[in-house]
């Protein structure tokens, strides 16, 4: 994408050619993460979630437009949709790369795995904050150990040749586990995973609670 500066005011050359899109299918999850829009700016007033399941007639029409799908909600988790193993399976017979942020751990072990054998080709990136046992202090409702064992399953499937990229592992700092980085490393490490550490702008000011020390937040 080109930025052009014209008497000050900020276009976009190729704007409608740019090749990746960030698609919230969806407008549902499972977690309450206390930082995030849909508590901030929805549950915390009493106020539903705005939204809907995107169609699959228009999610036909996105695939003709884009050669990448990045499926990172940010008011909902992908999984969440009915039709998503639909979904992947359209970017694979497509050519269209996908790929997965996902956090709430909502569906059974099997279900992830249709969802991987529909697109083998599809980049998968978890979200365990902390230990696995400690990921829900933040992410409410989810169940970290069951997610580690998810994307277990997937390094073992990318080992196997069952998967074409290696699945990642998303860690935010915060408070609860800005000592537990090194042995959250060394478990990526073991199962094959590579290990990303986020630190984080997104704080409530000075007295909220999970914010880490200085080093570990932006």
């Amino acid at each position: 994408m080109t930025d052009i500066i014209t008497d000050g005011k900020m276009t976009y050359e190729k704007f409608i050619s740019r090749e990746t899109v960030n698609l919230d299918g969806t407008h549902r999850c499972s977690l309450l993460c206390p930082n995030c829009p849909r508590q901030t700016k929805f549950t915390d007033f009493g106020k539903k979630v705005p939204g809907e399941d995107l169609p699959l007639k228009d999610y036909d029409k996105i695939l003709k437009y884009f050669g990448h799908i990045n499926f990172e909600g940010q008011y909902s988790d992908p999984v969440h949709h009915p039709k998503f193993i639909e979904m992947l399976k359209s970017c694979y017979d497509n050519k269209v790369y996908a790929t997965i942020q996902h956090a709430s751990a909502a569906k059974p072990v099997s279900w992830y795995v249709k969802a991987f054998r529909a697109n083998p080709n599809a980049k998968w990136r978890f979200s365990i904050d902390g230990l696995p046992k400690d990921s829900h202090k933040y992410r409410i409702n989810q169940d970290g150990l069951k997610l580690f064992k998810v994307m277990r399953k997937c390094a073992h499937m990318y080992r196997a040749g069952q998967m074409k990229i290696k699945p990642q592992w998303q860690y935010i700092v915060f408070n609860y586990n800005e000592n537990d980085i090194e042995k959250c490393k060394q478990m990526a490490r073991d199962i094959g995973v590579y290990f990303y550490v986020i630190k984080s702008s997104r704080w409530n000011g000075n007295n909220d609670p999970f914010m880490p020390s200085k080093k570990w937040r932006l």
